[in-house]
């Protein structure tokens, strides 16, 4: 069957013009040779389609046209030379039309066909531990990863690759022996605590105008590779290590109160991701003067200190317990520790306005239950015993105010206005007086 009658049978939907099936039956009743492997790349010069026609983009696919002469691919370099072809006629051909766009699918079905033959399919275990990685093998078919070792995309339909479930290093299993890059998570785990000076660059002649990680040559003008600058670590990498992304550095936040993304190295941007939702930005040590510039800093401090002040309450109040109010927290577990350690999450959420209003939610929901609907709770309020009047007080409400001494709770203006001391602490002053002259 000619070719020209095949592809007008294809166009009224009655069979595929590259299908190797319609191409052996125009030979039908001869024998080929046992020993020849039948590899057809190319076949002869196809005529323009319309652009509505479907494509077949299976990879099962082994022949392809090209607008003249054929060629035979076998192996690898037969292969190569394939694709060298392709990548020639596509220069050659008319921008953007019919015949270039179908030699790219048909470059790209090569690419494959040649990575096939590259990574034959082995038995590859499903877990790998490698400088402190613990790789386990995806079974996801997206190719839309990329290898963090060789910067090349990850064809999931025809090649094995693999994950770290600490840090999400991703690599081809090809590429697992070439790795030099220990795992982000470890660094966490033994060194939590961020850079806080804001990109502390030492300069590219202090790197001997090598990459800071990886070591490869590179300079500012690109030649022979170009140095990209972190802005966390202030130091430059190659284009390898440094592939553009962004993060919010925390250096930024603390003393500028900047939240804008910024370029860092894939190790940095790991780093930052795994470190964003722990709490070690102590605000009131590293920089107190914060808090006289953002006031939702100062709001947010205080619904912390009330809420240290609610938990005694919680812990010994059987139905707060079997209610678990305190897992109202449980994604900041650190705001009923102390009212003084920040994670950047924390701080970014403060800034969009979500902190504030959550923890708000959070501190009337507990205030309900310790005031109105437990009656346990309320047996644990306060009289004012300078005044002996108003309403049950309870240390977390606006207008009381707490002894340091024996945290006995009173009305704000009864205790600024007295002169005397605590009757609190007098009384058990007294006492232990007493019990000493007993003894």
């Amino acid at each position: 069957m000619e070719y020209n009658e095949r592809l007008a049978r294809f166009r009224q939907g009655h069979v595929n013009p590259f299908d190797r099936r319609e191409i052996d039956s125009s030979t039908e009743g001869k024998d080929p040779p046992k020993d020849e492997v039948r590899s057809e790349i190319f076949s002869s010069e196809s005529k323009t389609q319309s652009s509505d026609r479907p494509m077949d983009l299976g990879l099962a696919e082994d022949h392809f046209s090209r607008p003249a002469g054929s060629f035979v691919a076998s192996d690898v370099e037969q292969l190569k030379q394939a694709i060298a072809e392709c990548k020639r006629l596509i220069l050659e051909l008319p921008e953007h039309s019919e015949k270039q766009k179908d030699t790219v699918i048909k470059l790209v079905h090569l690419r494959l066909k040649l990575q096939e033959l590259k990574d034959p399919e082995e038995d590859e275990p499903n877990l790998q531990v490698l400088l402190e990685h613990r790789f386990s093998k995806e079974k996801s078919k997206s190719v839309k990863q990329m290898c963090d070792k060789c910067s090349t995309i990850i064809w999931g339909l025809i090649q094995t690759w693999y994950t770290c479930t600490g840090c999400y290093y991703r690599c081809h299993s090809k590429c697992m022996h070439l790795i030099n890059k220990p795992c982000v998570r470890s660094k966490v785990s033994h060194q939590s605590e961020y850079e806080l000076s804001i990109c502390p660059e030492v300069g590219l002649d202090k790197q001997d105008y090598r990459c800071a990680e990886c070591r490869t040559p590179i300079s500012l003008r690109g030649v022979p590779n170009e140095a990209r600058q972190c802005d966390y670590t202030g130091q430059y990498y190659c284009s390898s290590c440094h592939w553009n992304d962004t993060a919010i550095i925390p250096s930024r936040v603390i003393h500028n109160w900047e939240f804008e993304p910024r370029q860092v190295c894939r190790t940095s941007m790991r780093y930052l991701a795994l470190m964003i939702t722990r709490p070690v930005l102590k605000l009131k040590e590293i920089n107190p003067l914060l808090f006289n510039f953002v006031e939702e800093l100062v709001e947010i401090r205080k619904l912390r200190q009330d809420i240290l002040l609610m938990k005694p309450y919680f812990i010994t109040c059987k139905e707060a317990m079997e209610a678990r109010l305190l897992l109202h927290l449980q994604d900041r577990q650190h705001f009923v520790e102390n009212d003084d350690m920040y994670s950047l999450q924390d701080l970014i959420d403060l800034s969009s306005g979500r902190l504030s209003c959550s923890l708000t939610e959070i501190h009337t929901t507990f205030a309900k239950h310790i005031k109105l609907d437990c009656e346990k709770c309320q047996a644990k309020g306060f009289m004012c015993e300078l005044c002996k009047e108003g309403d049950i007080l309870f240390p977390f409400d606006n207008h009381t105010s707490v002894c340091n001494d024996c945290f006995a709770v009173f009305h704000r203006d009864c205790y600024y206005d007295n002169s005397t001391t605590c009757p609190r602490c007098a009384r058990m002053l007294e006492r232990q007086h007493e019990e000493s002259q007993n003894l």
